[in-house]
Order: structure tokens, then C-alpha cells, then sequence
């Protein structure tokens, strides 16, 4: 017997018409517009690869600000007050322990929780102010300093995640258990695709050029949960094919795959109508995409075309496949093809020892490429369109991990304030956002929660948080969750 068959059987009237509501709904319409109101509503043209844009055919809630974003992730938890949150009052407090009225008594990690006592370790580098707004920005990242009037700096950020697991999955995911759709995705399911040739969501890891201290990065944080599969982010390789199997195996031309796909098309459609699972549509699409990919993916990641002047905008590490340069530059070149979302993982923000030996390399890394994607974008006419998202899953301590000296010192993961910046696509420039105490341990003004900083984002892409949702298990999920989220408007343009 088919557990499937015996359903419909027993299924009601009821049942059946609410099932088969849309697929009526959108029978009806095509026999009203056509060929040509299909096309108004994001079909491509014949023989295109480039889709119209979903968002202008009214399937947001509103005017959509960006159409791409570009999220820099910097995996472990930057040091924000070593780079963006100035605290001068704390070269008086050097190796003198963190008041307990500061502290309240508020979460430690296993790592520090067992320290006789918590002493302050100010920044060893040097501050200075930038731009029109005053932005205060660490000597390690001079090219920064030079666009500060472009980017707007979050520095109330916060979250209740203090280990690595969760708090990236919250601040991919809107909650610090695995499974969710990730950002990625909800752009993706709501907004769709621009190029029929590229994965609507792309995913790339960056090798740092200090590999001290690792964190896992694992293919969770692109999955696309509960949504359909087409959602999930594409992994793309730093070395060697970009995707594996891209390409036909030795000895087997294009015919061949192309006759191999429309069998297993077939097969599938057979299934498909056995079963009625959505994702073995899902699985059809994905062969269809890959197949095209062959052709686009080739193009995407030949740099042979760029110019000279494009390596003096990211840094001659851009040349270098992998590095953070490189990721940053192949983004700006994904958009530019029409990827709706793109996101980059950078490693070894895990400073919970030998800061003084790994933030250079860290912010030499992401410096001048986060610079020059700004300028290219903004060259490019594609600033204004283009969100770029950057930070952390959380901040670090104002006191020492181990050992403490004016020159060294580590520091452990901090949920309760962090700093995090944007610019482009519908970002108010120059805007300076939210403040912490003389200790960059509490916030004092302005608290942006991972959630908020969620609804904001989605604003941007025209969507209302509340608003925007998938049925599943009985609820109308979003990635906001059902706990309080708000724009921060302070922050649009």
C-alpha cells in the first residue's frame, strides 16, 4: 500500500480545494496575462540568462533599497576595542582588576572562569579620528580609516550566545540552534534570482594568513533549513575546480551529460508524480543549474581579464586564490553577474592569546580589500544597491586571557557589546551608532540586538520582518523569531 494514496483517499473537499487553491489561482492568471504579464512578473526572455529583478514586480513588501548584499563574516569574534571602540580611560586601569559593578556578575566562558582574577588589559595600538563623523579607528587598518564617511559603525551590538557554535548560528540564523534557514536563504526565497546561469546564494571561504587558531566552519551555516533546498548557500572552493564535478569527467563531452540530464529528468518528473515531494523539483532544477554553471562558473572566476588597476584597488594578495583579497574581489565580481547574496568567511578572529602577534595579520587581511571593494562597487555604480556587511558573531573582553604584558595579552569571547559595520545599498554614511562603558563591557546608549540588526537587514531588501514568513509545522516561521525586533532607522539612508 501507498501511505501517499491512502491519503488522498481520505482526503476532504475541503482539503482538497485548499490545496489546490494556488495552482488554480495561477492558472487563471496565466490565461489572463499571457506571455508577456508572465514576463513582467520575473520569467526570463528567450534565450537570456538574466532574470528580472522579483523585487520589481511588487513581491516585496516595499521599495527594496539592495538587491545584493555581501556579508563578511569574521569568524571567532573580532576584538572590538583593539580596532573601533576607543577606550583611552583605560590606560590608567592597566593590570588593575575589572570591578565587580562593572562586571554584574554576568556570564564567563569555561576558559576564564576559573582565573583568580580578571585584569585589564588596555589596547596596544594607536587611535585616531576620521572622516567628517569622527570615527575613531585602530592604526591597523589605515585604508578603513580612509571611507569611514561611507560606513556605518554599530557598536551597541550584543547577543546571549558566548560560545563560538551558537553564536554564529544566531547571528546567520536568528537562533542558536542548527537547522534554520540562514540569511543567505531568506534572500534568496524572497527576492529570487537575477542570473539563471549562478547559485542565487554563493558561499566563500577565505584562508587567513595566520592560521593559529582555527575555528570550524561547518556547511550548516548555509543551509537552508526548512525552505526549499534551492535556497541553500553553494559552496565555492579556493583551489582547483570551484565546485566539484563542474565538469564532465575525461572522456565524456557535453552531449553526453546533456543526454544523461534529460534521463534523469525523466525519472525524476516519474517520481515526482508518485510522490508529490516539491524537492524532487527542487533536485531537477539544481541538475539544471549545475549544467549551465559549466559555462558561467569558468568565466566568473577567470581573473585573466581584470586590470592593473583592479589589484591596486584590493592589494597584490587578490592575485593570490583563497586569500581574503581574493574572496573579496570574486564578490564584487559575483554581484556584478547578478548574485543576490554573497558570503565570506574569514578565520582566526579567536584572540584569546597573542594579540599582539595575530591582529596585525588579521586587519592587513581584510584592510585594504574591504577598501577596495567599497571603491569598486562604488566606481561600478553598484554601491548604492550592494549591501556589505561587516563583523563578528561577538566581541571580546576588556581583561586578560593568561598572561598580561603592555606589549601582549589575549581575550576571551564577549556577547554583551561588539561592533559591526555596513555600507552601500541604502546605508546613511558617516553614521556612528550606539555606545559601551569606559570599559567596552556594557552598552550605555543605544543596544542593537543580533534580531534587530536582522529586521534591519531585511528592511533594506524590502521586506517587514513580521511580515515575511514561512508555514512550517503549523507556524508562519521568520527569521526575527517571535521575541521582540526592530529597524534600527537611525542607520537608512
Amino acid at each position: 500500500m501507498n501511505p501517499l494514496h491512502d491519503y488522498l483517499r481520505m482526503e476532504t473537499r475541503r482539503q482538497l480545494l485548499g490545496r489546490g487553491v494556488n495552482a488554480v489561482g495561477w492558472g487563471a492568471l496565466a490565461a489572463l496575462l499571457g506571455r508577456e504579464g508572465l514576463a513582467a512578473m520575473g520569467a526570463p526572455a528567450p534565450g537570456s540568462s538574466t532574470v528580472p529583478d522579483r523585487a520589481a514586480a511588487g513581491r516585496t513588501h516595499f521599495p527594496a533599497k539592495a538587491k545584493h548584499v555581501i556579508y563578511l563574516h569574521m569568524v571567532g569574534g573580532p576584538s572590538q576595542m583593539d580596532m573601533f571602540d576607543y577606550k583611552p580611560q583605560m590606560d590608567r586601569w592597566y593590570d588593575k582588576d575589572l570591578p565587580e559593578s562593572v562586571r554584574q556578575g554576568q556570564r564567563l566562558t569555561t576558559m576564564t572562569s576559573g582565573q583568580k582574577r580578571f585584569p585589564i588589559a588596555p589596547s596596544k595600538y594607536k587611535f585616531a579620528r576620521h572622516g567628517e563623523c569622527g570615527m575613531w579607528v585602530t592604526e591597523l587598518l589605515p585604508y578603513t580609516a580612509r571611507m569611514v564617511d561611507d560606513m556605518c559603525f554599530i557598536r551597541s551590538m550584543h547577543t546571549e550566545a558566548i560560545n563560538h557554535e551558537p553564536a554564529i548560528t544566531f547571528v546567520q540564523t536568528g537562533n542558536q540552534v542548527t537547522g534554520r534557514p540562514c540569511l543567505g536563504s531568506w534572500a534568496s526565497y524572497g527576492l529570487g534570482s537575477l542570473n539563471d546561469s549562478l547559485p542565487t546564494f554563493v558561499v566563500l571561504v577565505a584562508k587567513p594568513t595566520n592560521t593559529e587558531q582555527l575555528q570550524a566552519i561547518s556547511g550548516r551555516l548555509w543551509s537552508s533549513g526548512y525552505l526549499s533546498g534551492e535556497h541553500a548557500g553553494v559552496s565555492f572552493r579556493s583551489g582547483g575546480d570551484p565546485i566539484l564535478f563542474i565538469n564532465n569527467p575525461p572522456g565524456v563531452p557535453g552531449e553526453v551529460r546533456r543526454s544523461t540530464l534529460d534521463g534523469l529528468r525523466a525519472l525524476n518528473e516519474m517520481n515526482a508524480k508518485v510522490v508529490g515531494d516539491p524537492e524532487t523539483h527542487t533536485r531537477i532544477e539544481q541538475y539544471e543549474l549545475a549544467f549551465r554553471m559549466q559555462s558561467s562558473v569558468p568565466e566568473l572566476t577567470d581573473m585573466s581579464s581584470e586590470p592593473v588597476s583592479t589589484y591596486a584597488l584590493y592589494g597584490e594578495q587578490a592575485r593570490k586564490p583563497g586569500s581574503f583579497a581574493h574572496t573579496a574581489l570574486l564578490a564584487r565580481r559575483m554581484v556584478e553577474r547578478g548574485v543576490r547574496f554573497v558570503q565570506v568567511y574569514h578565520n582566526n578572529w579567536d584572540h584569546h592569546a597573542n594579540v599582539g602577534g595575530r591582529m596585525p595579520f588579521q586587519c592587513k587581511d581584510v584592510d585594504q580589500a574591504c577598501w577596495g571593494l567599497i571603491q569598486d562597487l562604488k566606481a561600478r555604480g553598484l554601491l548604492d544597491e550592494t549591501l556589505v556587511i561587516w563583523g563578528g558573531e561577538f566581541g571580546r573582553t576588556i581583561y586578560s586571557q593568561g598572561g598580561l604584558s603592555h606589549d601582549n595579552y589575549g581575550r576571551d569571547h564577549h556577547p554583551r557589546c561588539f561592533t559591526m559595520w555596513m555600507a552601500g545599498g541604502g546605508i546613511k554614511g558617516g553614521t556612528i551608532y550606539g555606545e559601551t562603558d569606559d570599559f567596552s563591557y556594557n552598552i550605555v546608549k543605544d543596544p542593537v540586538h543580533v534580531r534587530d540588526f536582522h529586521a534591519t537587514i531585511l528592511h533594506l531588501l524590502g521586506f517587514d520582518h513580521q511580515r515575511f514568513t514561512f508555514r512550517y509545522q503549523g507556524l508562519d516561521q521568520r527569521l526575527t523569531g517571535v521575541e521582540p525586533a526592530h529597524v534600527v532607522k537611525p542607520l537608512l539612508a
